[in-house]
């Protein structure tokens, strides 16, 4: 299990910036130390422990960049057609390959071997053959269509550092290079609960008062994109003692424990208290909006995250905070997400101070140029703003007003998501 110490995410200074609470994360948040050897194919998702070096070169000979006429560029006529009789045929995979002869052509496949000497390939398009002799055009450059030993990795190499989060593109990598297993971290075990009497799994009877868990489907979701074991440990109810109890256990097994509502101060919101009983307890003050209350604190070393309850709230406070957390928890190298420049189609005002995201589709404008256009209702409970939206727009702490035409921050919920 990760071991944070008391005091992890103590800060006790003015309200934090959200930039500056991921900073925090960065800075005294240390991995789960245990690593595991995964098969390549069960290794997208995960994180590597250590760097990968490149055995062996990519590619390992100079070969054919396309299927064509191998020849000197020395054999060539600066300024007019060269007519070169056709001296052999080299298909990939062919082993033993003479040198070129001087004032021959080779015929050649994509991923042939270059014959020794032969510098320069003609692709087929352009060229004119009777089977015999082969007639080529002036100006190709010499090297054109070649591809040398080693340009993409070279032996010896670092092909992917520690940390990072293997994707295809990575295993593509290594499978180019005869890796067949990696070295891991082993994944972030994160016990996950709702809280509310209110509360009922979706599928069962909905009585009066009562609204489905969809905060637990979310999360989850969540939590699987971004690599975690997820333990799903339903909800519970608003009962400091069956919390606390809850809580404690999880923290055997778990390196996080992330909660969704019950984090505020209000009279039935016994989160807090729970938490305070088992462990200790760092209120944190972000300035976010949507996305306060955030708690976060230990339980007997495990890390533990309360989110609010209101949907688009722990949406967002998941994937700006928590991801960034399990991502270090992880051994991942954690990074902010970029934000692509988009030009507002929104008027909009907001306080100084905090920083807000502004749920928006992207729309053709009039003048041809794709434009953000803010989700016409802004409550944190609507799910609908989420699936009626296709990203956020990041507004700094010093944003107090937006006009359309300005350019945005724009956050991609595919990229939010993972």
């Amino acid at each position: 299990m990760a071991q944070l110490t008391d005091d992890c995410f103590a800060f006790g200074g003015a309200m934090l910036t959200v930039k500056a609470a991921v900073a925090l994360i960065r800075e005294r948040v240390q991995p789960v130390e245990e690593s595991e050897t995964v098969s390549l194919g069960q290794a997208d998702g995960r994180v590597l422990a250590d760097a990968v070096l490149a055995p062996v070169a990519v590619p390992p000979f100079d070969n054919s960049a396309v299927d064509g006429y191998a020849v000197r560029h020395a054999d060539l006529s600066p300024t007019e057609e060269t007519r070169l009789p056709v001296a052999a045929r080299l298909p990939a995979g062919t082993v033993n390959v003479a040198a070129i002869a001087p004032g021959t052509a080779v015929r050649i496949f994509t991923g042939a071997p270059m014959p020794a000497g032969a510098d320069t390939v003609f692709m087929q398009e352009d060229v004119q053959t009777d089977g015999v002799f082969v007639l080529l055009p002036s100006g190709l450059k010499a090297g054109a269509n070649r591809r040398f030993a080693g340009e993409d990795f070279a032996p010896g190499k670092v092909l992917l550092a520690a940390g990072t989060r293997l994707d295809p593109r990575h295993l593509a990598a290594l499978a180019a290079v005869g890796v067949a297993e990696v070295r891991v971290r082993r994944r972030v075990r994160v016990a996950l609960f709702s809280t509310g009497a209110e509360l009922v799994p979706p599928g069962a009877a909905l009585p009066p008062g009562a609204q489905f868990d969809s905060n637990r489907f979310l999360l989850s979701s969540l939590l699987v994109r971004a690599g975690a074991e997820v333990q799903d440990l339903g909800i519970l109810p608003d009962d400091v003692v069956v919390i606390a109890s809850a809580l404690d256990a999880a923290a055997t097994r778990a390196d996080l424990i992330l909660t969704s509502g019950g984090v505020s101060t209000g009279e039935e919101d016994h989160v807090k208290t729970a938490v305070e009983r088992v462990g200790q307890l760092t209120f944190w003050r972000v300035a976010i909006k949507p996305g306060r209350p955030v708690a976060m604190g230990t339980i007997r070393g495990a890390a533990f995250v309360g989110l609010p309850g209101n949907p688009v709230a722990s949406f967002i406070t998941f994937t700006r905070l928590a991801r960034a957390l399990i991502s270090q928890l992880g051994g991942g190298v954690t990074s902010d997400p970029a934000g692509i420049p988009i030009e507002s189609g929104f008027h909009y005002r907001k306080k100084a101070g905090r920083c807000e995201y502004v749920r928006v589709r992207l729309e053709r404008g009039e003048n041809g140029r794709t434009r953000a256009q803010k989700f016409p209702r802004e409550g944190a409970g609507l799910i609908s703003s989420l699936t009626g939206s296709d990203g956020l727009v990041e507004l700094g702490e010093d944003a107090t007003a937006i006009a359309p035409g300005e350019m945005l921050d724009y956050l991609p919920f595919t990229g939010l998501i993972g």
